[in-house]
């Protein structure tokens, strides 16, 4: 009976020990995780996906069929994110989380965004929980990808292309914003303060064409209160010379120029004197 009771033990105590190396068993994933995050304009874009890879298979048309629903990646859904209302091939959506799905075919992919982002793979998916479904091209590429890529490209301030990558095939779509009326309320809200956004609000003016009176007013009170910034002097030799004020431009590189130089910043010693040569001409 003694023995029996012995036994009995010590095979307790091998399955308690095999179910805690089990527990702790920890092994690389085959389509690891990836998050990726772009600024769009004053707001930012995420997405979370699983990467499988290639190994050697056929992807589209065999491995991931044509004309059929795909989950954009592995496992879970992949997962997209936009804190503001965005223009996706210039159609509206929505701000939130989505799931990314995607019918690829041989001469047109649908890009689907759908509503019910916690699942797993396309398993569930359930067409009535569309948002918006937009239609692209696909790309051949000369340079296979092994690994499944998503990533953003043509990154502007109030667009980017999202950019879905395997194989030998690469589509993508567009994402804009237009937060232009949003950002220019807020500039005026903040020119209400007693600290004023000067050179910022200028940089903006001047990046996107606006009021060149204002952007120049703006420059100069920047430049008051900061007179030895060489990268102030530098914009403000840049915004003068659009305005026609050469002689202003010139000044204001020249005095760039030699506050860099006093501190030994060769980034803006180079800026000033490109802008110095340029308002000459």
């Amino acid at each position: 009976m003694k023995k029996l009771a012995l036994s009995i033990l010590v095979a307790a105590g091998l399955v308690l020990t095999s179910s805690q190396a089990e527990a702790q068993l920890k092994l690389p994933q085959p389509s690891s995780t990836q998050f990726i995050l772009q600024d769009l304009g004053i707001e930012q874009i995420s997405v979370v996906y699983q990467r499988p890879s290639a190994k050697g298979r056929t992807i589209f048309g065999d491995l991931v069929p044509y004309d059929q629903i795909w989950r954009t990646g592995a496992n879970n859904a992949t997962n997209i994110t936009f804190q503001s209302e965005v223009m996706i091939e210039g159609q509206k959506l929505a701000a939130g989380t989505y799931a990314l799905f995607t019918i690829p075919g041989k001469e047109e992919w649908t890009i689907i965004f759908n509503n019910n982002a916690k699942q797993w793979g396309a398993y569930t998916y359930d067409k009535a929980d569309d948002v918006l479904r937009v239609k692209v091209k696909p790309k051949s590429l000369e340079t296979p990808v092994e690994t499944f890529t998503i990533e953003f490209d043509n990154v502007h301030e109030q667009s980017v292309d999202l950019s879905l990558s395997w194989e030998k095939t690469k589509v993508a779509f567009n994402v804009a914003v237009d937060q232009k009326a949003e950002i220019l309320a807020s500039i005026d809200e903040a020119m209400k303060g007693d600290k004023k956004p000067y050179f910022q609000a200028a940089m903006y003016y001047f990046g996107n064409d606006l009021d060149l009176k204002k952007t120049v007013e703006w420059m100069k009170e920047a430049d008051k209160g900061n007179t030895k910034a060489p990268h102030i002097k530098y914009w403000k030799s840049l915004v003068l010379a659009k305005a026609g004020d050469k002689a202003g431009a010139i000044k204001a590189a020249e005095e760039g120029l030699a506050i860099a130089k006093a501190s030994d910043n060769q980034e803006y010693v180079k800026l000033n004197t490109q802008a110095l040569e340029a308002a000459k001409k």
